[in-house]
């Protein structure tokens, strides 16, 4: 096991840069997942890490050792990528050891290595088959399987879930992380799915165009975003985000006015300053912190578009007002809401409802994003 260690790492291809600055400390026998968009950095910055692209400018260090110019074979990590890279004229045996027959290894050491790797994934009924012969399941087991015969300090997963239909990547997050909790040994692994980023790690490292935007457990990341990408990229669904104004301030509290609900106000309370009367700023709330009419600071009025029912509960997409009377916000733009409900208590589509917004369980930002606490 092994502690990893990012200072200041770039990288750029010509003259683009891709990393900028990548400062992190991944703690001996943590469970890091990097996620992000499409091209935000994640599998690159994974890359040096494993030693697969060179670094353009800081350093990395694995277990206390720099490693910038160590060879990926040197650095005692085993990688797991996307696609399982298995060899098709091998049985799932012959896979797991190859490796290490080819670097020498003593052949008593390679099949208790390869015996064991079998034992924790439960795949030694499968050693005398090929890879044909197995389910997608089944061959991520097996890559992962070669890499736990390696017995590394340092395990990366390069979107490994990404071929399995959404059934298996279910099963499989949970074989990863009970693989962790057996093993105990430093895991980093890149995403682009919240979802399993949320379920599997012990902290996150949300990426944006090259940038780091937040390090956190997911639940903090989840209750308290650094700023609105990643308030927005955080949770499923997703954020609601609505335009509104500042209006006056109130012994410490922001008077927000929802731009698109008629002039419903809500009187949000914070820790800084509020900002000065009219400026635009943008209110985040959750689909699940919608309450019923009353029960909140602040009612909305709004018509259901589409549910979508999930068994416990169901998903409200809407985005047209109701004429509910002056004292409620009606919808009155184009901001498409997404509510979470009980299923009991779903509406059809074109039914109108009042929901409520209490100021405690929403989240300011301004219009670049940022966060106003």
């Amino acid at each position: 096991m092994a502690a990893v260690t990012l200072k200041n790492v770039v990288k750029r291809f010509g003259v683009f840069e891709v990393v900028h600055g990548a400062d992190i400390d991944i703690n001996d026998g943590e469970f890091v997942v990097f996620v992000g968009p499409s091209g935000c950095g994640k599998s690159t910055l994974l890359r040096m890490i494993a030693g697969l692209e060179d670094i353009s400018g800081g350093e990395i260090a694995i277990g206390g050792k720099l490693v910038n110019d160590v060879e990926p074979a040197d650095r005692g990590i085993a990688m797991v990528f996307q696609s399982y890279a298995l060899y098709p004229h091998m049985t799932v045996e012959q896979n797991l050891s190859f490796g290490l027959r080819m670097t020498g290894n003593a052949k008593a050491d390679t099949d208790r290595r390869v015996k064991r790797a079998a034992e924790i994934l439960r795949i030694t009924e499968l050693m005398k088959r090929r890879p044909r012969q197995l389910s997608g399941g089944q061959r991520q087991r097996v890559a992962i399987g070669r890499a736990i015969v390696r017995e590394p300090q340092v395990f990366l997963f390069d979107e490994p879930l990404s071929n399995l239909d959404a059934e298996l990547r279910v099963q499989m997050r949970v074989e990863i992380s009970r693989l962790h909790k057996e093993l105990g040994v430093t895991m980093i692994y890149v995403t682009h799915d919240q979802t399993e980023a949320m379920t599997l790690a012990d902290r996150i490292v949300v990426l944006n165009g090259g940038d780091i935007e937040q390090i956190g457990a997911p639940l903090d990341l989840y209750d308290d975003p650094a700023n609105r990408f990643v308030a927005g990229f955080v949770g499923s669904p997703k954020m609601n985000f609505l335009a509104a104004k500042v209006v006056g301030a109130d012994g410490g509290a922001a008077i927000v006015e929802l731009a698109n609900h008629g002039g419903a106000r809500l009187r949000k309370p914070l820790a800084d300053v509020p900002p000065a009367a009219g400026t635009d700023v943008v209110l985040g709330v959750r689909p699940e912190h919608f309450f019923d009419a009353g029960q909140g600071d602040c009612d909305i009025a709004v018509k259901a578009d589409v549910a979508e029912h999930l068994g416990s509960v169901s998903y409200v997409y809407a985005n047209a007002g109701a004429n509910a009377g002056a004292n409620i916000g009606a919808n009155t733009g184009q901001e498409e809401l997404i509510i979470e409900r009980e299923a009991s208590r779903h509406r059809a589509n074109g039914d109108h409802l009042v929901v409520s917004i209490k100021a405690g369980r929403s989240l300011l930002f301004d219009t670049t994003g940022a966060r106003i606490r």
